[in-house]
């Protein structure tokens, strides 16, 4: 069944924090699209205005500009709220390296605060964005939750962190908490800008300026890259989950792997490029190779993932030639 069939109560209100982010905007989109009202809760530190502006004129749309480390803000905006989805947080490995105590602050004290917001005004389930960064140096293809190694970021601590709180939000208060590991989301609406911009965005818009495009490391290394139409059908699904699959995590991906040269040449076809790339030393943090079991998420979200790595990328370079060329 595609998400866009689920039949919520036609009252229904979700809460989508950092809903002018990439993952966020894209969930109030389709929610607004089914129907449902929608508010959305971002300070605007990495999401965008010109997001939030697509929705506005829309009268199931409320933004609520404010920020999630802020505990009354998240009780308001909790309000007559059923479905919470929890995507605000500060990502990037690289930069959490930089900046610990923020993203301690940000990822960890910020999701507590929406957390104990939520079950104060009685919402129905607490869906929220957790990484598969989560995996750390455990070298063993697919990644299986419940086999992780160790950690090897303050970005990956915060989400660990982030998935026993929820764990204890479920035993503790009967809080029905679903956490989603994300692997490598792409798709449109993601910021090419920056030196922390995610890959697929970031290399399409060197290539389309005739730039070179970094490789951190020797382009061998893989990922599961998940088209963000898979993650909207995970997070409404997991609004519709039993409460007996609450209190868990879940691999949230197409169940493929890609290896990042592979990538580049694909985006170099695509685009009409011949463009050699820069390769520089690895970042630290990063894990060397990514792919995801999703036999979990199948059985007890009901997650069938219709996007595949080619479908999605194919949408994606349309979108950013779009938008790129016209800047």
């Amino acid at each position: 069944m595609s998400y866009k069939e689920l039949k919520f109560p036609d009252d229904s209100v979700f809460l989508v924090t950092g809903g002018a982010g990439f993952i966020g905007s894209n969930l109030v989109e389709s929610i607004l699209e089914m129907g449902y009202k929608v508010k959305c809760l971002d300070n605007l530190s990495t999401g965008f205005q010109k997001n939030v502006d697509l929705f506005v004129s829309n009268p199931n749309f409320e933004f609520i500009l404010g920020d999630i480390r802020d505990f009354d803000t998240c009780i308001i905006a909790c309000s007559g709220v059923d479905y919470v989805l929890h995507q605000a947080a500060w990502g990037s490995v690289p930069r959490s390296i930089e900046m610990p105590l923020l993203y301690e602050e940000i990822n960890i004290k910020g999701t507590l605060n929406m957390l104990e917001a939520a079950k104060q005004n009685g919402v129905k389930k607490f869906v929220y964005a957790s990484s598969s960064s989560v995996y750390g140096d455990e070298p063993k293809l697919p990644k299986i939750e419940g086999r992780e190694g160790n950690l090897l970021s303050p970005y990956a601590i915060t989400k660990r962190v982030n998935e026993e709180y929820g764990k204890l939000y479920k035993m503790l208060y009967n809080l029905d908490t679903y956490g989603l590991r994300y692997f490598n989301v792409f798709g449109k609406r993601q910021n090419p800008n920056g030196d922390y911009a995610a890959v697929i965005p970031k290399f399409i818009k060197q290539l389309l300026k005739n730039e070179r495009p970094i490789i951190h490391g020797d382009g061998n290394q893989s990922r599961d890259f998940t088209y963000i139409e898979n993650v909207v059908e995970a997070n409404l699904k997991a609004c519709f989950a039993e409460s007996l699959y609450a209190g868990d995590v879940y691999n949230i991906a197409y169940g493929g792997r890609e290896h990042l040269i592979d990538i580049y040449r694909v985006l170099c076809k695509q685009l009409d490029k011949k463009i050699e790339p820069l390769y520089e030393v690895a970042r630290k943090g990063d894990i060397k190779h990514s792919n995801a079991s999703i036999e979990k998420a199948r059985l007890q979200l009901n997650y069938q993932p219709e996007w595949s790595f080619e479908k999605g990328i194919n949408v994606a370079i349309s979108h950013y030639k779009e938008i790129l060329l016209n800047e």
